[in-house]
């Protein structure tokens, strides 16, 4: 893709390096461009929220990663009462923070495609390196329930409150979409398939963020056992601002 007008290509990835199976993502393969970025057995958002008793879900990249055929392949699923997804990471070239590789303004943009799968969701968002949350924000795109439909979410604080935007385009997952998030310092702008969803200017969020493909569990209930099937991404390209 290359660097586009106000931006620089500091992060490029199609999967082309060869095949890698379940269990062995990053890897030597891959392991220089990502990063599991959590340890199986994390808990996932969800299991950090739930009752001590209720189903357990967390993020388990030995048992939900590989590479075949040019694609990321999530395999969502659940086991022995467990439910599994996993979060990984770009490392960025030219990244402005370390360890993170994070960005304050950027250009993030992934071609996927999610089977409908209720109970299982995506959270594809930046996080900000301070982890202070919601002070410094969060930028969700895509997110939702793998059985609804996409939205993007921009979170911040309002006078002291947290706040969300949400930007609804109406399409539901199954099919292969594009989705890119501009973050400028004028606005948070969300692109669905090359079409603008809207611009957030709520909150002005400014301090660096990290890109994480968090796919997880919506909540501790859900999804129901025999749920099960796979989120795959084709690319990943990111830009700074130049």
């Amino acid at each position: 893709m290359g660097d586009l007008p106000g931006w620089r290509q500091v992060f490029v990835e199609d999967f082309a390096e060869g095949d890698v199976g379940t269990g062995g993502f990053p890897g030597p393969v891959y392991g220089t461009r990502w990063s599991a970025n959590y340890a199986d057995g994390t808990p996932d958002t969800a299991a950090q929220q739930q009752n001590k008793g209720e189903r357990t879900s967390g993020y388990f990249p030995s048992k939900v990663l590989s590479v075949h055929d040019g694609v990321l392949d999530f395999y969502l699923h659940s086991e022995n009462g467990v439910v599994m997804g996993a979060a990984p990471s770009p490392k960025l070239d030219g990244a402005s923070q370390r360890p993170y590789n994070s960005l304050v303004y950027g250009r993030y943009s992934v071609r996927f495609k999610a089977d409908v799968l209720p109970g299982f969701k995506l959270a594809w968002l930046l996080w900000p390196d301070s982890k202070r949350w919601p002070e410094d924000g969060e930028i969700d795109f895509p997110e939702g329930d793998l059985s609804k439909l996409i939205y993007a979410a921009v979170h911040g604080v309002e006078n002291g409150v947290h706040r969300w935007d949400a930007l609804r385009p109406e399409v539901p997952y199954g099919d292969w979409h594009i989705a890119t998030t501009e973050w400028r310092a004028d606005g948070i702008e969300f692109f669905l398939d090359g079409n603008s969803i809207g611009v957030s200017r709520s909150f002005g969020l400014n301090t660096p963020m990290h890109y994480i493909l968090q796919t997880e569990s919506c909540s501790p209930k859900c999804p129901l056992p025999e749920t099960s099937g796979h989120v795959l991404v084709d690319w990943v390209s990111i830009w700074a601002r130049s």
